[in-house]
């Protein structure tokens, strides 16, 4: 058959495309057109029962069709999977019409879904300069979100360090202050457990300074193994430590957390061949309803009965009482037992 429109040239100008003759059978098939159904047999086939048009609606005849040439087309490639094209119909005046299709948006779901490569458009198609541009936008955005990644895990990186203390691992004062903050106003009960090592000075004037941060570190160890996981254990001075110890309901346990970090910290701690024998006085304030409780006042009261800890002979823990202020300002720190070798 003798087509008013060249095959070969609309091949390779157009190759996403239908011939039709005069009844709006295909005569012919563009290879891109035939890629997208490419066991079907769409030469002899009738065009509307190859496509049904989408818009403008209710187009379901030739007669109806012919009326729709220079009007862009919604096509639903029938099949599976359905192939949404666009389209344009132009007659050549002699009862034979060329369909010139394209996937328009949904091109990167074509390319996706047919595994098509430039090969398959015109040279001259503009779809492939906006595959490349979204080929690029998706490199960069990928560029992106990487580098916004590893922003981000530095961000939370520094904020982690800003909230830990960097010998022991330990959260820090400013964290310690936070969580403490965040329970008083969730009106919950809590307690604080105030912690100073017995005899650590001594550790440092016989031993030197990495002894004592050896010390520290053990210690430091020690307590988050004694504590749950759900507590906050922070280093807040050279040889103070402070626990939070949230939904506390039960005094009995206070104590055993606290007899069991003393022992801990009783053991003898092994360093160059010599054993630092320090000890740990603890004091404890006990939070049952936080309404009238501020920071401040919680702390202090931790203090007071920490160093009532320290002045009733150390190793020991102290809960905290109204009682504790009166003679908070008499009490006296005892004397270091110093060193011991092996």
């Amino acid at each position: 058959m003798k087509h008013a429109f060249d095959p070969m040239v609309l091949d390779v100008l157009c190759p996403m495309h239908l011939t039709l003759d005069a009844q709006g059978v295909i005569t012919h098939v563009g290879p891109t057109t035939q890629k997208l159904r490419p066991d079907m047999a769409m030469e002899g086939r009738s065009f509307l029962e190859t496509f049904a048009v989408m818009r403008p609606r209710g187009i379901v005849t030739l007669v109806q069709l012919w009326e729709t040439r220079h009007i862009k087309l919604h096509l639903e490639m029938r099949g599976d999977p359905p192939a949404r094209l666009k389209g344009v119909l132009v007659c050549d005046g002699a009862g034979t019409a060329i369909v010139n299709l394209s996937f328009g948006i949904s091109i990167l779901d074509g390319v996706r879904d047919y595994a098509l490569t430039n090969a398959d458009f015109a040279a001259t198609d503009l779809a492939i300069e906006m595959l490349y541009l979204v080929e690029a936008k998706s490199a960069a955005m990928e560029a992106s979100r990487k580098l916004n990644l590893r922003l981000q895990g530095a961000k939370i990186a520094a904020e982690e360090q800003a909230y830990t203390d960097t010998l022991t691992g330990l959260k820090n004062r400013r964290e310690l202050d936070q969580v403490l903050e965040r329970l008083l106003a969730a009106n919950v009960g809590f307690a604080v457990m105030h912690i100073d090592l017995d005899y650590f000075k001594a550790v440092n004037d016989t031993l030197g300074h990495a002894a004592g941060d050896h010390v520290l570190q053990v210690v430091a160890k020690a307590m988050i193994e004694e504590t749950r996981v759900t507590d906050t254990v922070a280093r807040v001075g050279g040889d103070e430590f402070t626990v939070l110890l949230p939904d506390v309901g039960d005094v009995n346990v206070l104590e055993r957390i606290g007899r069991r970090i003393i022992d801990r910290i009783e053991a003898p701690i092994p360093f160059n061949d010599q054993l630092c024998e320090i000890s740990a006085s603890i004091g404890t304030v006990w939070i049952q309803s936080s309404k009238s409780a501020t920071r401040e006042t919680v702390m202090e009261d931790a203090d007071i009965a920490l160093y009532a800890s320290k002045n009733e002979g150390r190793a020991r823990q102290t809960f905290y009482t109204p009682e504790l202020r009166e003679t908070a300002n008499s009490a006296t720190p005892p004397k270091g037992r110093g060193m011991k070798e092996n």
